[in-house]
């Protein structure tokens, strides 16, 4: 049954792309929020999505809580229709400015020191955005990514990334383990998106309770003796982005390496909760991170 369901699905997205790529970049974004607000809904269990927000939050009162879930699925609706437009985000500089940049001068020094770093955050406002701009900026860069389960659109979505977001694209697992490791032995900087529940990961504190996380940028760190560098980003329009990039720090090591990833981790999830409250409406709160 489940190739008729992704097939179902691949067959919705692409026409849905024919009719954001028809009308327009501000337009397929606008119907695009609409869409995922009044869908998206139906396509998530509404009952972890509510659960989540109490893990993090607590009780909180009944209109933030629908401010929060309509804001998110507002969001995810326009970063599906942006996925159209991604090359004139990578390279239309005249047409309009989408993007504002802070702490560019750390950019500039791992570009200066041929650094590789781990650039890490979170399934924000447009994330793809984030490895797309540190390309744009010349950072000689890698960007971890998840494949789709339907198989019938991940094909798209990997050229999308591949062509238009960053040209060298790892999937997660063993085998992009290797490939990432011979990235920083390359001199590569690595991006990743820490927020999603990974299965094999150790359970580490988030929002005080336990979660599945991935210690990819621990083990980096660790064994190459990389820096970590948070990046925050946030929609502040339609079609306009801020994108923090935080300062970049050294791990302190002692001779432990399992208490060392442990604790190298857990800091990653408390500035990944910092990002979070700091920006609620426009994180996806519908996975089943606490599983």
């Amino acid at each position: 049954m489940k190739i008729f369901k992704y097939f179902f699905e691949f067959v919705s997205v692409i026409s849905l792309f024919s009719i954001f790529k028809i009308i327009g970049l501000k337009n397929a974004s606008d119907l695009g929020g609409v869409i995922g607000k009044y869908l998206g809904p139906f396509f998530r269990s509404k009952n972890i999505t509510e659960q989540n927000i109490k893990i993090a939050f607590g009780e909180i009162n009944k209109k933030k809580k629908i401010e929060i879930i309509n804001g998110m699925w507002t969001n995810i609706g326009r970063t599906l229709a942006e996925y159209v437009y991604l090359k004139e985000f990578k390279f239309n500089k005249t047409k309009f400015r989408h993007m504002k940049i802070y702490g560019t001068e750390y950019l500039e020094e791992i570009k200066k020191n041929n650094e590789s770093v781990i650039f890490y955050s979170g399934h924000f406002a447009n994330f793809e955005l984030m490895a797309m701009e540190l390309d744009k900026f010349g950072i000689n860069c890698a960007a971890i990514y998840r494949p789709l389960n339907n198989f019938f659109l991940n094909p798209l979505m990997e050229y999308l990334r591949m062509k238009y977001i960053c040209p060298h694209q790892i999937p997660k697992g063993r085998i992009g383990m290797r490939e990432i490791v011979q990235k920083i032995k390359n001199r590569f900087s690595i991006a990743i998106m820490v927020d999603q529940r990974v299965g094999e990961g150790p359970r580490e504190n988030f929002f005080n309770k336990p979660a599945h996380t991935t210690t990819i940028p621990a083990q980096l760190a660790l064994k190459f003796d990389c820096k970590l560098v948070p990046i925050f980003l946030i929609r502040k329009g339609a079609l306009e982005f801020e994108m923090t990039i935080h300062k970049p720090y050294k791990i302190e090591k002692n001779k432990n390496n399992i208490k060392d990833s442990k604790s190298i981790t857990l800091k990653i999830n408390q500035n990944l909760e910092k990002m979070i409250i700091k920006n609620p409406t426009q994180w996806i709160w519908s996975h089943n991170r606490w599983k």
